[in-house]
């Protein structure tokens, strides 16, 4: 059954869809109005990343780098070692995908208080192609030391990890996307740096069992395959974790114990991203059957974001079909 705190008679037919980086607009607003250390840089991309609600609130607090990743990453690091607090914005194939080394070594070698926060990621960006596509971002931010790394799953979830972002001493990369989403969960929903939540719960007379564990904006998939198996006498359950680091690994391993077989679902390529954390760890602890889900060894390409969520598997009929398969 569903967890109690998500939107109400969830359905394909009726789920509201609203792009999760508007909760980052509203997010960094509110921050920005609760603490004036609060500042925003972006690199010519205010609207698109919903900096702008910030900018045009506070213009004395916010910088427009221009086309300069690296600057961006470098400023951001020198406001933050004055005490400030910011959020350095661009689409997460630019941020961090042009400036990794400016967020390693100046940001988090150095452990700033700095907010980076990667827009447009994902598959779902559309008919952009593969070169605005990140699918490798959760894999190359995880393996800086310091480093927190999350995935939103829609604009309620996107604002609290703004705000909780706000408030954590150190460096915090998050991503959001450009295409509206599914709004599974609700202004109520707990979030919590580092902490996973049951989102479905299985029936528990069926005797085939599989956990999914999913992150980010496929979110809503994992439960409507869930409810849909459950449906047909196999026992799903869905654990969110839109922390990828640091891993909520009690949760985790006591759902692996639970399941016996995972699959893991992400709009991030499967090396490296949530599947790779949750095997890598699982596989030290409580070694289990793991299947990833997500864009195998390959670059993005051109097209509209539903029809590349299912020509990547993504969607609810093949992400059903590849767990009937197999149980």
């Amino acid at each position: 059954m569903f967890a109690n705190h998500l939107q109400q008679n969830l359905s394909e037919e009726t789920v509201e869809k609203i792009p999760n980086r508007n909760g980052y607009g509203d997010g960094l607003l509110e921050a920005g109005k609760r603490d004036e250390r609060v500042v925003a840089l972006c690199c010519d991309l205010t609207e698109s990343t919903r900096t702008n609600l910030f900018a045009e609130e506070f213009p004395n607090r916010f910088i427009q780098v221009g086309i300069a990743e690296q600057n961006m990453a470098s400023v951001g690091s020198g406001m933050a070692s004055m005490g400030k607090i910011p959020f350095i914005a661009s689409y997460a194939m630019f941020s961090p995908g042009r400036n990794w080394e400016q967020v390693r070594t100046t940001i988090a070698y150095n452990n700033s208080n700095v907010k980076i926060v990667g827009a447009h990621a994902g598959i779902s960006v559309g008919p952009d192609g593969a070169t605005h596509q990140a699918i490798e971002d959760i894999a190359i931010m995880r393996v800086i030391p310091n480093m927190v790394v999350i995935a939103p799953s829609d604009i309620h979830e996107a604002r609290k990890v703004t705000l909780a972002a706000s408030k954590y001493d150190g460096p915090v990369y998050f991503r959001v996307g450009r295409s509206a989403v599914p709004v599974v969960t609700t202004p109520e929903s707990p979030f919590e740096i580092g902490k996973a939540y049951r989102m479905y719960s299985r029936n528990e007379s069926h005797e085939r069992k599989v956990g999914i564990v999913v992150t980010g904006s496929l979110l809503f998939n994992a439960l409507m395959v869930a409810d849909k198996l459950n449906k047909e006498n196999v026992g799903v359950s869905v654990l969110h974790m839109p922390t990828i680091k640091p891993l909520d690994t009690e949760a985790l391993e006591s759902f692996a114990v639970e399941h016996g077989v995972l699959v893991t679902m992400e709009e991030h390529s499967i090396i490296g991203g949530l599947g790779g954390a949750v095997a890598e760890h699982l596989s030290e602890t409580v070694p289990t059957k793991i299947v990833r889900m997500g864009i195998k060894d390959v670059f993005g390409e051109s097209g509209e974001p539903d029809e590349l969520i299912s020509h990547f598997g993504l969607d609810v009929k093949s992400l059903i079909s590849a767990i009937k398969m197999l149980v």
